[in-house]
């Protein structure tokens, strides 16, 4: 039997459990940003992307599946936090890693009624390795600069009020901007 699967899960709740130790409303922060490895994917069209797209923005990437049951359930919450948020400060990036492709994806948007996130895929799941995530979901913050600020791998709630605010401080922290002007 593969360990390295269950080794990945047991890890996710770890750092989970751990994140919620600071606070079930926040992204646990490095001490230091960390420089990100090069990571490219494409949209729902096929149209190849790195995360270069969303330089000088706050950008909340969550690496999902459709076949993972806490992923579906955040979807909604990341929407809408998207849809508060999102500006020219602050981008929600979810990125999948189901490798039957963007049709699985669209089909569950159009389901849940998803409207304010794009479509980017990873049917490789070489993100994954790249980035070294052992669970699902994994959520990274990144600096404008495409630095990694925090990381949280398991699900959250993203639009809470508390959520809003602490990404509008993160906004203003790494801006020098407030996030809705």
């Amino acid at each position: 039997m593969n360990s390295l699967p269950a080794f990945g899960f047991v890890l996710g709740l770890v750092f989970s459990t751990a994140a919620m130790a600071e606070g079930p409303n926040a992204v646990p922060q490095h001490d230091t940003p960390v420089p990100l490895p090069a990571i490219s994917f494409a949209d729902e069209h096929g149209t190849p992307l790195t995360l270069d797209r969303w330089r000088g923005k706050v950008v909340l990437l969550n690496v999902w599946a459709t076949w993972c049951a806490p992923c579906r359930h955040e979807m909604p919450t990341l929407d809408r936090l998207q849809a508060t948020l999102g500006s020219e400060r602050f981008q929600v990036v979810t990125l999948s890693i189901d490798r039957a492709g963007a049709g699985v994806v669209r089909r569950f948007f159009d389901e849940i009624r998803i409207r304010h996130l794009g479509i980017f895929i990873d049917e490789t799941m070489k993100v994954s390795r790249d980035l070294k995530i052992f669970g699902l979901p994994a959520t990274l913050l990144i600096g404008p600069d495409g630095r990694e600020l925090g990381r949280l791998i398991g699900p959250a709630v993203w639009d809470t009020a508390e959520m809003v605010a602490y990404f509008e401080s993160v906004i203003a922290e790494h801006t020098g901007k407030e996030p809705r002007q």
